[in-house]
C-alpha cells in the first residue's frame, strides 16, 4: 500500500475527531455573558484535547514523510493509534461534563498514555519496515520527550485521584511540550 493512502485514511479520521468533539459543545441558553460560564470546563477540555489531536496529527504526517515502506504490520499499528485518538471525543466531554472529577480526569490520562504507546509502537513498526538504515530511526535519535511523556500520565493518573487540577496541569504540561512540531524529522527530511 502507498504512504499517501495511508496518511489521507488517517487524515480523515483526525478530522472526524475533532468534529465529534466540537459537536458536544452545546449551545447555551441564553444571549449573556452569564449563559456561557457553565460551559467553561467542556470548552477548557474541548481546547486541551483539540491541541492533542492537532499535535497527533502533525507529527503523524512527520513520521510518515520519514518513512519508506508500509507493511501490514505499519497498518495495524496505525489503526491502533487511531483507536486510542477516537477515544478522545468520549474522554474530553466525560472531562468537561464533570468539571475535571478524579475518574474522568484518571481515565483521560489513561486515553493519552494508551495513544502515546500506540504512537511508540507506530514508530517502531515504520522503523522496522524501513530496516536498519531508517531515516525516522536517524531522525528521532534518543527521543527524550517520547520517553518523558508517558512518565508525565502515569503521574497524572496517580494524582487525579487526589488533585485532579494537579493532574491536568500534567497533561498541559505534555501538550506544551510536543505543541512545536518535531523539528527533528524537518531537519533529517531537508
Amino acid at each position: 500500500m502507498e504512504r499517501g493512502r495511508v496518511e489521507a485514511f488517517s487524515d480523515g479520521v483526525f478530522a472526524i475527531i475533532i468534529t465529534i468533539m466540537v459537536l458536544e459543545l452545546k449551545v447555551p441558553h441564553g444571549e449573556h455573558f452569564d449563559a456561557l460560564l457553565p460551559l467553561w470546563p467542556v470548552f477548557l477540555s474541548y481546547v486541551l484535547s483539540f491541541v492533542y489531536v492537532g499535535i497527533y496529527w502533525n507529527n503523524h504526517h512527520h513520521m510518515f514523510q520519514a518513512s519508506g515502506k508500509v507493511t501490514g504490520a505499519v497498518l495495524w499499528a496505525n489503526l491502533h493509534l487511531l483507536f486510542w485518538l477516537s477515544l478522545f471525543p468520549f474522554v474530553t466531554g466525560w472531562l468537561g461534563e464533570n468539571h475535571f472529577a478524579a475518574l474522568p480526569a484518571a481515565v483521560y490520562g489513561v486515553v493519552l498514555l494508551m495513544a502515546a504507546l500506540a504512537y511508540w509502537v507506530l514508530q517502531k513498526t515504520l522503523i522496522a519496515a524501513d530496516g536498519n538504515d531508517s531515516r525516522l530511526q536517524r531522525a528521532l535519535g534518543r527521543d527524550w520527550k517520547g520517553r518523558l511523556s508517558p512518565v508525565f500520565y502515569l503521574a497524572g493518573i496517580a494524582v487525579s485521584f487526589w488533585q485532579e487540577r494537579a493532574a491536568l496541569a500534567l497533561y498541559v504540561g505534555v501538550a506544551l511540550l510536543w505543541l512545536v512540531p518535531d523539528r527533528r524529522i524537518e531537519k533529517t527530511l531537508r
